[in-house]
Formats: C-alpha cells, structure tokens, sequence
C-alpha cells in the first residue's frame, strides 16, 4: 500500500475518471465486493518489463455528513474515531495546527487506499497529486513511498505536504477545513425558534465589532436538545483545574497539587492529561496549561461566581474573583466549595455564549489561515472559552481531555 486517502467528499466516479485520464491505454475494470468499491487498473508490460496493477479500494460512510455520529453508522465512521482518537494522542509542535486536523477528521465522508504492483514500479506521484487535490484529501502514509515526508508514519495535506507525523513534526501552518453547503440546508429546515434568534444575535454583535461573520455555518442544538451538566460536575471540574492552573502559574510545586487533590478526593475525576502534565510539569506544558485560566473564568461565569463573560479582547484576570469565592486555596476544602453549589447558569444563557464563541472562533481560524493579525478578540482566549463552554453543553458527549471545537 502507497497511503490512504480521507476526504470529506464523496465521488468513486472521480476515482474512476482520473485513472483512465491518467492511464489511457490502460486496462479498468471495477468490482464492488461489499463494503468496498474496487478499481483496478492494469498498464501492459513490455517484452523486458512486467504489467503494472494500481488498485484503488474505496468506501464511505452510510450517511455522510459533517460531522461524526455519536452511534456508529458504518465501518468507516467506527475506523474514523479510531483515528480521531489516533491523532489525539499524537505528540504535536503546532497545537493548533493539530486541532485543525482534528476537525478535518471529523467532517470526513470517503476514504480510499491506493497500492501499486510492484511497488514504485511506475511514478504515478502525479496520479497521487491529482486525487489529493481533487478530494481536499488528508493522506496517511508510510516512511519510504513515493510521496513519503518523513522518517515516521504521518499525514500529508492536498498538496502533499507534511501536516503531522507520529514526532510532532510538521511543516505547514495552516489546513483548511471544507464542509458542503448541502450537509448546513439539510438540517436547518427543522430549526427552533430559539435557534435561529440566538445566531442573528451573536451575528448581530459580531457585525458591530467589526468581526467577520459566516453566515454559512449552522446553528447550534436548541435548547430543547441541550443537557447542561450538573452543578456538580462543574464545580468538581472547576476545582482540579484551579489546581493544575496554580502548578501553570507557579504558584505551587505539582507534587504539593497532587497532595491536595488525593487528600480531597479529587484525584480520581483528575484526567488523564492533567495527571501527565503534574507529572511531569515542564515549562512548556506549564506555558500551556496557563490558558486553562479562560476556562476556570468560564466556569466560574457558568456558576453565577462571575457577573459577565467580558468579550475575549483581553485576558481574563482571576485575581478579580474574591478569595471567599475562589474554589481551592491553601486551608480550603475544596468539597465545600463543591457541595455548596445548587444550580447553573439557565441553558439560554450559556448556549448563547457558546453560540457566540463558536462564531468568534471560526474567525480567529480564518484570520490564521489568511495570515492576518484578528484585532478585536485574542484567539487563545476565545478557544479555550469555547473550549469549556462545549464541555458545558456536552457537545459530542466528549469528555474534558477531548472536547473539540469544530468551526
């Protein structure tokens, strides 16, 4: 096998038709064995040489999308989330660059392998050029092949360029993220009322801060489909984070954190991610980890501890919250903190955040992707806000290492 091949659109046809354009005196022939659509094509040897075979092994998932289900509906959509959670646990230089390729992931419809006999017997590099930009495909692949660029197995983008590799490695910075129109028009004609006055409004204040607006992308669930998760989830989730975020700022050593988080009974709900990062807290993470300060911001707002969620231009200032309402601190129980909270923020109030922060982030992705400079918000505040609200609203039902922000 030469590499595979995820795309968010569909089209065997396309396959079929680039491979004669291709190879024109070439021998097709296609077959459709179950799940899988075949192409084959042979290119006659000469009297010195052997015949060449390129197989192309096509499927797509039973109700493409653009977005994945929460129940598998094909083979393909289960293989998906296997590589969704591949590339997460994926070491990576450009976070988000990663994340970007995540959400590729997630709008994928097809996926194809191409493989080649004998191996590299023939250049169809640009055979495989030509697929990768007529599918706006992401391409995995192996050390060694024609297309190959890197030592370890990684992704390449439509122009064959290194997105991530298993090191971290990559050498673009951006990826773009496409999702047919038709997938938005079929699932906005069954819109709530509440839907559709929640994404004028947050158009409305976007228009006036001079952001820019995507009238395309959908609206969120309503609030009829919306769960909030507990005052109790919350809180418990906002006192480990107000804990590593100490260790972040250096407020306290990791091993004093993690004392006090089994001490109080919270090391069991601390994620897997969070545990690695006290384990080994380098600067780096540290540096990361920091940002973590949106997020306890937004949930301290999401517990009524915080009057307004102040628009991201700014970082937020935790210091502004009063000690007597801060979770954790030294001599404090955190369990008092948790078990003093009885109720949340309304669902209206913060799906009309999140609907809010989920437009803001696209335009920070965009302005990225342009390579320009977004004045108005502070893309690292508004991700990580955005980050927390999905969680609040359980979006795709991901737990916290995994929330996604799709855009």
């Amino acid at each position: 096998m030469i590499c595979t091949y995820y795309s968010h659109y569909l089209g065997f046809e396309k396959i079929t038709d680039l491979l004669q354009k291709e190879f024109p005196k070439a021998t097709l022939s296609i077959s459709d064995p179950g799940e899988d659509k075949i192409a084959q094509l042979v290119i006659k040897g000469g009297l010195f040489s052997p015949s060449i075979k390129i197989k192309v092994s096509y499927r797509e998932r039973a109700f493409p999308s653009y977005q994945l289900p929460e129940i598998d509906d094909s083979p393909l959509t289960a293989n998906l989330k296997g590589l969704y959670g591949y590339i997460t646990a994926l070491p990576a230089s450009n976070e988000q660059l990663k994340n970007l390729i995540l959400a590729k992931v997630s709008t994928i419809n097809s996926e194809f392998s191409v493989e080649q006999e004998p191996q590299e017997s023939k250049d169809i590099k640009p055979l495989l050029q030509k697929l990768a930009t007529e599918f706006d495909a992401v391409i995995f692949t192996q050390p060694g092949t024609l297309i190959s660029k890197s030592g370890r197995q990684h992704f390449l983008d439509h122009n064959l360029d290194l997105i991530l590799d298993t090191s971290g490695n990559s050498e673009i910075e951006k990826l773009s993220v496409n999702i047919e129109s038709k997938y938005f028009d079929k699932e906005q004609s069954q819109l709530s009322d509440d839907q559709i006055r929640r994404k004028e409004r947050s158009e409305a204040i976007l228009n006036v801060r001079g952001i820019k607006v995507n009238s395309s992308l959908p609206c969120i669930d309503a609030e009829s489909e919306t769960l909030i998760r507990t005052p109790k989830e919350i809180s418990t989730r906002l006192c480990i984070l107000a804990v590593t975020n100490f260790v972040a700022n250096n407020v306290i050593p990791a091993d004093i954190a993690i004392a006090y988080l089994q001490q109080y009974d919270l090391w069991a709900q601390t994620t897997p991610e969070e545990k690695e990062f006290l384990g080994h807290p380098t600067e780096e993470r540290k540096n990361t980890e920091s940002w973590k300060s949106e997020c306890i911001y937004t949930l301290m707002w999401a517990l009524g501890k915080v009057d307004k969620l102040n628009f991201p231009g700014q970082l937020c200032d935790l210091n502004d919250i009063p000690e007597q309402d801060y979770p954790v601190g030294a001599g404090k129980d955190p369990n008092t903190f948790i078990n003093s909270i009885a109720e949340t923020r309304s669902a209206a109030e913060i799906l009309d955040a999140n609907d809010l922060y989920y437009r803001i982030d696209w335009a920070c992705v965009d302005a990225r992707l342009a390579n320009v400079q977004l004045e108005e918000a502070i893309s690292g505040v508004v991700y990580e806000r955005h980050y927390a609200l999905n969680w609040l609203i359980r979006y795709g039902e991901q737990d916290w290492d995994d929330v996604s922000c799709d855009t």
